[in-house]
């Protein structure tokens, strides 16, 4: 029987959340040995999840928003090869993209939930030494993300990236890039980019509708920079699948190079980086987690359910 012993990484914001309390109570009733520790200020996610290892937790629970779960992700898939611990998602943030698209729920207690579920292994992402665990982004997209304030996101939840997209249409303006990987190649202007691991980001722009964390591959959707600049981003902004599929251009590789002469700023699972020149690769089962059963990101033919 697999110890029922965990360790919840709770982000600061969220410590006198009550309904995180009551959910970690009733864990605890039904017999979780279950610690909690809060983080305070960068670095902390990373420290917790060693000192987690390093005492033996066979299982760590993530507890914020996106960018938390990528840092606690990314300290466990580089961690010593030996901690083989699994990793829960207690998804408490404004737009939850990781989660929201595999299916975690947002209340508390059916998240922890998941504690019961066997764990799967997962691919995560990889850019200039960083790891992450749902999408990386570029051009409009990102700065979008970048903008919107706290204070607007606390009262209108994942509206609020709508509606900081509406008010900044007159500050788009197209990048430059070559892109080129495995029997792929394309370059020139575009308005937004996205590499993902899951399916959406900023909070709920679905910009890798096929991508699976369990295929070894990263998705990658290209909006080039159209003459209808206002149209394209009304798609964008919208999320509707069909039509983004009409005006993007899409790949699954294994790797991707990006050449962007004049820079290119990305958003990484809420973590900025700049760079001219990029290369990502999928990690394939870099880490195992505990999704729902069925789960829209797990490829059913990788998991071997194709019959």
């Amino acid at each position: 029987m697999t110890e029922r012993k965990a360790l919840l990484i709770l982000h600061g914001k969220q410590a006198l959340n009550e309904d995180v309390r009551a959910a970690v109570q009733a864990r605890r009733d039904e017999g979780w040995d279950l610690a909690v520790r809060v983080t305070w200020e960068g670095g902390d996610a990373q420290r917790l999840v060693a000192e987690a290892l390093a005492a033996g937790y066979p299982t760590i629970i993530a507890g914020g928003g996106d960018g938390t779960l990528r840092d606690v992700a990314e300290a466990m898939a580089l961690a010593d090869a030996d901690a083989d611990a699994s990793l829960v998602l207690l998804p408490l943030g404004t737009a939850n993209d990781f989660a929201r698209a595999a299916g975690v729920s947002l209340l508390p207690h059916e998240a922890l939930a998941l504690l019961d579920e066997a764990a799967t292994p997962i691919d995560l992402g990889e850019v200039d030494g960083q790891l992450f665990l749902n999408m990386a982004t570029g051009g409009f997209g990102s700065k979008i993300t970048a903008n919107t304030s706290e204070d607007l996101k606390r009262v209108l939840g994942g509206a609020a990236y709508f509606l900081t997209g509406l008010t900044r249409f007159s500050d788009v303006h197209a990048a430059f890039g070559r892109f080129s990987g495995p029997d792929f190649s394309w370059e020139g202007d575009f308005l937004a980019l996205g590499i993902g691991n899951g399916r959406q980001a900023g909070g709920g722009h679905v910009l890798c509708p096929q991508a699976c964390v369990n295929d070894g591959l990263l998705d990658i959707c290209i909006i080039p920079a159209p003459q209808d600049v206002v149209g394209t981003l009304g798609t964008l902004l919208s999320g509707g699948i069909l039509g983004l599929e009409s005006v993007s251009i899409n790949a699954r590789l294994p790797w991707v190079e990006i050449e962007a002469p004049e820079g290119l700023d990305l958003n990484l699972d809420g973590e900025p980086l700049e760079s001219k020149a990029l290369r990502f690769n999928a990690r394939p089962a870099a880490l195992r987690v505990h999704l729902p059963p069925g789960s829209p990101l797990l490829d059913a033919i990788a998991l071997g359910m194709d019959g």
